[in-house]
């Protein structure tokens, strides 16, 4: 019974070191991950104003930068807020 009983602790002890360790590696790596995704929101390149052109080119040109907020919104790179202004600015 005894040697029974110090492989059930034993058992226990790998599993709660195991279980402690994945835990410090998964948070660790969510920490990275989060660093990265603020420092790729910081560094990522407003939208610039189209040029004036033709009527038909300027429309083409506005819906394509509304395109590109969508997708920025979309990758959540822009806050509702920010989309906001950027269409207002881009519809004039």
């Amino acid at each position: 019974m005894p040697g029974l009983l110090r492989g059930v602790a034993r058992t226990a002890v790998v599993a709660g070191t195991a279980t402690a360790v994945s835990n410090r590696v998964s948070r660790r790596q969510a920490g990275r991950w989060a660093q990265q995704d603020s420092e790729q929101q910081a560094a990522a390149p407003a939208p610039e104003a189209a040029p004036t052109a033709s009527p038909e080119d300027d429309i083409s040109s506005k819906i394509d930068q509304l395109k590109q907020l969508s997708d920025l919104k979309a990758q959540g790179a822009l806050t509702e807020e920010e989309f906001a202004e950027q269409k207002r600015q881009i519809l004039g």
